[in-house]
């Protein structure tokens, strides 16, 4: 069994939307990577910091999933990662209302010792010099190494982040952050640019409107699937990332055919994760959803056509 280190904040977050709010509840990069991965049945740990005030019931509703939380620190006189948000009427544009760096100001990650041989790596959302060390840290390069990342560290961190970049086999980010990191504003060419960066293969998350994925001159587009009901879009962006990694751990095949299979997988969790508050969806998803709504991807991506 291939095993998945995922790096990324185990966090409290507090959300308005148009249907409702929340009080703190369960939240971070790495909590929505991990219980995504966590459904192709995989060996996976965790390597974040949480605060005294974390609740053990959280830790137990990962380690129900079979989530590796040994490399969790607990700070326990420091409080949890707080991000509280409101989203518009629109659901595609949030306003940060309260972000408590908390324990995460100086967080120094450890990879536990049955982690350092991990197959697959994920750096989730975080400061590069976090993601650095953790590449570090690990002795024998993994199969895949992907990264997360955004434009608060663009902005602020950019000659770090390159460095992270440059070590990386795909990286995952939004189309304003592909832009902005690449200065172009045609996708296509954004992508070839950042792929002489470094990553092999550039996936670019386009929210509602799906995903596009590029390597070496390949361009293959998968859809969101079209919903009824768009309740939080808070985690949406991991878990397309844990549905991505946690595919390619399952099967092992890093090969570009199978990349296209991990952004359909990542776009099918991602389409769960929205209908609920937080994690709510993806801790009682079952397999049999996942598998009908794959076929929902299928038919409508699937058509007959003649060329002439």
């Amino acid at each position: 069994m291939n095993k998945l280190l995922i790096v990324g904040t185990v966090a409290f977050d507090a959300i308005e939307t148009p249907f409702g709010q929340t009080d703190k509840i369960l939240g971070g990069a790495a909590t929505y990577i991990s219980l995504s991965a966590s459904k192709f049945g995989i060996k996976s740990g965790i390597v974040s910091v949480v605060g005294g005030d974390f609740p053990k019931e959280y830790f137990e509703k990962l380690n129900a999933k079979n989530i590796n939380t040994d490399g969790i620190e607990i700070i326990e006189d420091g409080k949890t990662f707080f991000w509280k948000g409101k989203y518009h009427n629109d659901l595609n544009t949030r306003d940060t209302l309260i972000t408590d760096l908390n324990v995460l100001a100086d967080f120094n990650p450890v990879v536990p010792e049955e982690f350092k041989d991990t197959d697959f790596l994920m750096l989730g959302n975080l400061h590069p010099a976090v993601q650095m060390s953790v590449i570090q840290q690990i002795p024998v390069r993994p199969k895949l190494v992907v990264l997360d990342t955004m434009n608060f560290w663009m902005d602020n961190t950019l000659d770090e982040l390159m460095e992270v970049i440059a070590k990386i086999d795909v990286i995952t980010i939004n189309d304003e952050e592909a832009r902005q990191l690449s200065g172009e504003y045609s996708l296509v060419k954004a992508a070839q640019k950042i792929q002489k960066m470094g990553p092999k293969y550039v996936v670019i998350k386009k929210g509602e409107h799906g995903a596009l994925l590029f390597n070496d001159g390949k361009v293959f587009f998968a859809p969101a699937l079209p919903l009824e009901e768009v309740f939080d879009p808070t985690g949406a962006g991991d878990t397309f990332a844990g549905g991505f990694i946690g595919y390619i751990a399952k099967s092992g095949d890093i090969s570009f055919e199978n990349m296209k299979r991990a952004v359909i997988s990542g776009s099918n969790l991602a389409s769960f994760c929205v209908e609920k508050f937080g994690t709510e969806r993806m801790e009682n998803l079952t397999y049999d959803e996942i598998q009908k709504r794959l076929l929902q991807f299928k038919l409508l991506t699937q058509f007959d056509i003649e060329l002439t």
